[in-house]
């Protein structure tokens, strides 16, 4: 059965806008719901961090955002602008390719496994898609880029591949590419997992300088409970593809309402 589309609003207006919202968001594959008429806020400068058990739909709001995927009904909006569809004659229709990579633009993201190219250097990599994608000239692009590794607090490894820096030098190398972007939003998808221990508040530290220096909007997944604690305003536990319970950190990684909430939270700490 096609969506009633009309009861959606072809675009958000008002002090209030949310840089992010999902409205009624629904995946499906094949009989398996991963997201179950989610709805999710994001206010603009807010560090939202997602947790809960695997298959719980984390990754794939991310993946949704990111037009990795496709939803099945519901809308997505960024910026006050929707993602998925676009209005044309008053309505809401799927978005053209066209439209999608304009909204697109405005999100960055940063994986696990960093996703560094191999054969370029920290500053090749940083202006890599400022050259190719935006259009700038290599002056341009490198001064963007030395901003940003200064930034990061890499400018002295600008010549270095990604085989000859740590695993957190690399991670800061990706976090600095993505922002030499000028999203508006940033994802960051399990940023810390595989990084040590003494190395995550150092990439802790820099998520959090940056997000202040240029008004990120930011939305991460994570399993490590300490990392959402420190970083999160806000902190929403996914069960069966939708937010079981949200809150600050210290509301819900203290005092948590739900039981299925209660049950996750000690598991994953008693196993840490």
């Amino acid at each position: 059965m096609t969506e009633d589309m009309s009861r959606y609003p072809l675009r958000l207006e008002g002090d209030d806008v949310p840089m992010v919202r999902f409205r009624n968001v629904t995946k499906r594959y094949g009989p398996l719901v991963v997201l179950n008429q989610l709805d999710l806020d994001v206010s603009t400068g807010e560090m939202v961090t997602i947790i809960g058990p695997s298959g719980s739909g984390k990754t794939t709001v991310l993946r949704m955002l990111m037009t990795l995927e496709t939803i099945d009904s519901g809308v997505i909006y960024v910026d006050g602008e929707p993602l998925t569809h676009m209005e044309r004659n008053g309505q809401l229709l799927p978005a053209s390719s066209k439209h999608i990579r304009r909204i697109r633009s405005k999100i960055g993201m940063c994986f696990q496994h960093f996703n560094l190219f191999p054969h370029m250097t920290a500053l090749g990599n940083c202006m890599e898609g400022l050259v190719q994608v935006l259009g700038l000239s290599r002056r341009e692009a490198e001064e963007r880029s030395m901003e940003l590794l200064d930034m990061v607090g890499l400018a002295e490894k600008r010549d270095e591949h990604p085989s000859r820096l740590s695993g957190g030098q690399q991670q800061r190398v990706a976090i600095a590419r993505a922002l030499a972007m000028r999203p508006k939003v940033m994802l960051f998808d399990e940023v810390t997992s595989a990084l040590d221990p003494e190395v995550i508040s150092e990439v802790t530290n820099v998520i959090r300088r940056l997000v202040g220096a240029h008004d990120l909007t930011m939305l991460m997944v994570t399993h490590q409970m300490g990392f959402a604690k420190e970083i999160s305003d806000r902190v929403c536990f996914f069960f069966n593809g939708a937010v079981e319970e949200q809150g600050t950190p210290a509301k819900l990684f203290e005092n948590p309402e739900r039981e299925r909430t209660r049950q996750f939270l000690n598991a994953v700490l008693d196993a840490n």
